[in-house]
């Protein structure tokens, strides 16, 4: 397994929203992802995954070039993500929110491999009361876990966790945590961002720090935390990304 984010900058107009950032994963982690308001990890997130192409550099997933394909082909060769803001249809239950995107991802699965794999992954979330209640009735914490759902129905190598814990119920974050933990131990690398610094320093294995675009920090969390730099740019400042 390998990500290798290669020199990517990416500009808006005449925003320059990423300079030069260099990332290798390539092998079972979580890493965090930090940085104060505008640092660019919403940026780098969306170029990983195939929403925006970089400027210049590339993004290559286990020796395959990535930047030019668009998102639904980065999931099918082993990405996936979640986002800040929830995105279940709202007019499908649970189940069907589920399925439909495994099936469409790998369209060869037979419906009752879904439908079983599906009902796993409910009871291991604690969420099977919630099988058919349709995607608009659910709360936020639970909007969470069915992204969390989908997506260990895709099985990826690599899973961006985009806020996982904001606004949800302390009991549900714990399940959150259970997700992680199993992610990680079945061997795939975890790239989390988050504002909730306990988690993001309790989980992580190792942390990297956007500030304006460019990477100030890499290393293992207790070293980061303690950076001059870092300090000044993110632990003393407000965030929003």
């Amino acid at each position: 397994m390998k990500l290798e984010i290669k020199n990517v900058s990416k500009s808006f107009g005449g925003m320059q929203a990423l300079n030069g950032v260099s990332i290798t994963i390539d092998k079972p982690e979580i890493v965090g992802l930090i940085g104060p308001n505008g640092a660019g990890k919403t940026t780098l997130t969306n170029v990983i995954d195939g929403v925006h192409n970089p400027t210049r550099g590339e993004v290559w997933l286990n020796d395959e070039r990535i930047d030019t394909f668009p998102p639904y082909q980065i999931a099918r060769r082993g990405l996936g993500r979640t986002f800040q803001v929830t995105r279940a249809f709202r007019r499908m239950t649970v189940l069907e929110n589920m399925m439909v995107p495994a099936m469409a991802i790998n369209p060869t699965v037979s419906k009752k491999e879904v439908l079983e794999k599906s009902w796993d992954i409910l009871r291991f979330l604690t969420v099977e009361h919630l099988a058919n209640e349709y995607g608009r009735g659910l709360s936020g914490g639970q909007q969470k876990l069915l992204e969390l759902a989908r997506l260990l129905m895709l099985d990826p190598d690599f899973v961006i966790l985009d806020e996982p814990f904001a606004g949800v119920h302390p009991k549900l974050q714990e399940t959150i945590y259970g997700y992680i933990d199993k992610v990680r131990q079945e061997g795939k690398a975890i790239i989390l961002i988050s504002h909730d610094m306990d988690s993001i320093f309790t989980l992580s294995e190792r942390l990297i720090v956007l500030n304006f675009g460019e990477i100030i920090a890499d290393g293992h969390p207790d070293q980061v935390k303690e950076d001059p730099a870092v300090i000044e740019a993110y632990l003393g400042a407000d965030e929003e990304e």
